[in-house]
């Protein structure tokens, strides 16, 4: 299945609802590709904030991993290879149960929890002018 929608900032909550069916109450590992600043930290922030939590949400990029209302969890793997991210036992967080969101997910990783039988969704995120170009696969 692929998605596609084309939002400005105040219309991202149809994007939200989307992945909130998507995602269907199952346990899902979400990778957020897009250029530095296309909106995945802001992709994040408002799908934390839908579900009713007002936790700060920030891009992990030097702690590599928040965890949001006990059962959302945010990754940033920005310049990490796979390899780097399984060593610091990354890959044994994903057996939590909930919603994670990985920011820099590349297709090695994609491909790893595919085949460990994850649920994985990718979104793809594309920066024009005012509006963003998002692009769901699951």
């Amino acid at each position: 299945m692929q998605k596609e929608f084309l939002l400005k900032l105040d219309e991202i909550n149809l994007l939200i609802k989307e992945l909130i069916d998507v995602i269907n109450n199952e346990d899902t590992i979400v990778i957020l590709r897009g250029d530095l600043a296309s909106g995945k930290t802001t992709l994040v922030k408002n799908f934390v904030k839908y579900k009713g939590f007002d936790d700060l949400v920030t891009s992990p990029t030097f702690s590599l991993q928040s965890i949001y209302s006990n059962d959302i969890y945010h990754y940033d793997i920005y310049n990490k290879t796979l390899e780097e991210f399984i060593s610091l036992g990354m890959l044994e967080e994903f057996e939590k149960e909930g919603i994670h969101f990985v920011e820099w997910g590349d297709e090695k990783l994609q491909n790893l929890l595919t085949e460990y039988g994850y649920k994985v969704i990718l979104v793809e995120i594309q920066k024009s002018d005012n509006k963003r170009q998002y692009k769901i696969h699951a």
